[in-house]
């Protein structure tokens, strides 16, 4: 009898560990496959990240090519050698008593060349040796030598270029090339990960491979607006990748290895690297690419008209449920936009089948038009709904900005004006003929409120057109409410008070 109750002592001893023993290793089982599902993701996400960069390297970085150049200048008189004292000063008279002084002392001096050198990145976009790069890489070199990430070296040849994109595209005699893949643009979100490929400072590091640099897309739509002279930098992508010297003309690249960007500029206080670098999105130039490969003249659509967004108070003032549109400030004289029946004051809500929200859009649209072809306007004239067919022409290589500014003068709301005269014609750089030119804004008065400064020519009030003085005196001693003010910048509107 007792050894049946050691027996079956036992067997309950042994059946309730192999019980704990099951619970326990189903429990295990439970919490290493909840940990598991959880720890996945992290360590996938930052093994991918590390390798998503590794492969970029890899396989994109190859196709990064160094580019050199050449440019022969022929110099003639010795302050060239010397520059001025006063740098690259706007103060152009003194400029020009040392021009003088070198010329009344050293006289003529021979003409001598040489050669300036330049530095740039480019990537390949076509196996048969087709290379993207920056026009002012390239633009005005008498040689170009591009170099290979393994250190083959070819002479490089300019297939096309265009100035206002700051876009070339070169071609060498090689075959085979690995190929970089144009990615979307616009399908960039702000916070997305990029990796930029180039090389900085040239071959100063003595090494053809590309350097790779690692950052986020800080923001889309970026404008460098003067800074940018002749060139249309209205639509960039800002990134904190490290951009440097030598990095114009290099992709910037997603993670999936595809081409997002072109480098461009960087914005410094010091000429080197401070966390704001730009990129001209890759579907401005995927738009042109097959022009500049053809070695074709780059069109850009043109209305002829200046134009301004939409603030709260004009939106009031117009009538508008919202800020939703463009404001035409000026149709120029012949323009397609003239010869459209559009008017100044029109709001722009859809071009070519597509809402106009802002400037920007607008300024994009109308570039991307073909040249020749009507274009549906939708624009609200007098709270009224007009559809306008407008022939695109153009873009004219010279778009000036027409401004024009008596002894007598006259103050209203804060604004004193004047006639146009010579003096103020040559100090402001007026052109036009009619008008009256803003000499000064009282501070805190209703004119500095809507932003107007001196040297604005004010060509309307209130839709009633400014030609002088005597038009100004009369139509704003009539005046009793706000004022919609049009000059050469823009609309502006003007409310009420001293």
């Amino acid at each position: 009898m007792k050894r049946k109750s050691i027996f079956f002592g036992s067997a309950l001893l042994i059946g309730l560990i192999i019980g704990l023993l099951i619970a326990v290793r189903l429990d295990i089982s439970s919490v290493a496959e909840s940990q598991d599902v959880k720890s996945e993701p992290i360590i996938t996400k930052d093994f991918g990240m590390e390798q998503a960069i590794t492969n970029v390297a890899n396989t994109t970085g190859k196709a990064v090519v160094s580019i050199s150049t050449e440019h022969t200048t022929k110099i003639g008189d010795r302050r060239q050698y010397f520059g001025s004292p006063f740098g690259n000063s706007p103060f152009l008279d003194q400029d020009d008593i040392f021009r003088s002084f070198f010329d009344d002392f050293f006289g003529d001096t021979p003409e001598r060349e040489y050669k300036q050198a330049g530095l740039g990145s480019g990537v390949i976009i076509d196996a048969e040796g087709y290379i993207l790069t920056n026009e002012h890489v390239v633009g005005g070199a008498d040689k170009i030598t591009v170099t290979l990430p393994d250190g083959r070296e070819f002479k490089g040849e300019i297939k096309g270029k265009d100035l206002r994109s700051d876009l070339a595209v070169i071609k060498i005699n090689a075959k085979n090339l690995p190929v970089a893949k144009l990615g979307a643009s616009d399908k960039l979100m702000i916070g997305e990960w990029v990796v930029a490929i180039g090389n900085p400072f040239g071959f100063a590091l003595q090494n053809p491979e590309p350097t790779v640099t690692v950052g986020v897309v800080s923001a889309l739509h970026r404008t460098l607006g003067r800074m940018a002279g002749d060139k249309d930098f209205s639509d960039l992508i800002q990134t904190d990748a490290a951009i440097n010297p030598g990095n114009s003309g290099g992709p910037l690249v997603n993670l999936r290895g595809e081409i997002v960007g072109i480098n461009v500029a960087i914005f410094s206080t010091s000429g080197g690297y401070q966390g704001v670098g730009f990129a001209i999105p890759i579907n401005n130039a995927k738009r042109i690419l097959s022009r500049l490969i053809a070695g074709k003249k780059i069109l850009y659509g043109w209305l002829g008209v200046t134009v301004q967004d939409l603030t709260d108070e004009l939106a009031e003032y117009f009538s508008m449920a919202d800020k939703n549109g463009v404001l035409v400030a000026k149709v120029l004289e012949d323009s397609p936009a003239e010869k459209g029946t559009m008017k100044e004051g029109d709001i722009i809500k859809q071009f070519a089948g597509k809402d106009v929200n802002d400037v920007r859009q607008l300024l994009s649209a109308v570039a991307g038009a073909q040249v020749g072809k009507k274009a549906e306007v939708l624009v609200i004239r007098n709270n009224k709904k007009l559809n306008l067919n407008i022939v695109i022409g153009e873009r004219p290589q010279d778009a000036k900005n027409i401004q024009s500014l008596t002894e007598e003068s006259a103050t209203w709301r804060g604004l004193e004006v004047e006639d146009i005269t010579p003096e103020n014609s040559r100090r402001h750089n007026i052109q036009e003929k009619q008008g009256v030119v803003v000499v000064n804004v009282a501070p805190n008065s209703p004119a500095d409120d809507a932003k107007l400064v001196s040297g604005d020519l004010i060509l309307a009030i209130n839709r009633k057109p400014v030609k002088s003085l005597t038009d100004y005196q009369t139509i704003t001693s009539a005046i009793k409410g706000s004022a919609l003010i049009r000059t050469t910048r823009g609309y502006f509107l003007v409310k009420s008070g001293p």
